[in-house]
């Protein structure tokens, strides 16, 4: 449910509230009766980063270039003598 802030405008008190979103607005003050005014604030919910859509859900394109990307990543280690650990241990007999 989101949750909506009021202010009165008789004694500036300010509260919050948690409500559906079919609910009719709050129209009078609890402390004083007064008239309330529904406050548009910033929400606590904030994307950042490179964005959660392109990382989960790419498209084709976006597929082929990371793979294109990852598998030339590992070609130019392997001709710089790097050894890649494959995550594996060998087992010696």
């Amino acid at each position: 449910m989101p949750i909506y802030e009021y202010r009165c405008t008789n004694c500036d008190e300010e509260f919050e509230v948690m409500q559906k979103i079919n609910d009719a607005p709050l129209t009078e003050c609890k402390e004083c009766g007064g008239e309330l005014k529904k406050l548009i604030t910033n929400t606590s919910f904030v994307l950042k980063g490179s964005g959660w859509y392109v990382t989960d859900y790419p498209s084709a394109d976006r597929e082929k270039a990371a793979k294109k990307k990852k598998s030339a990543s590992a070609e130019k280690d392997t001709k710089s003598g790097q050894k890649i650990d494959s995550g594996k241990e060998a087992v010696k007999a």
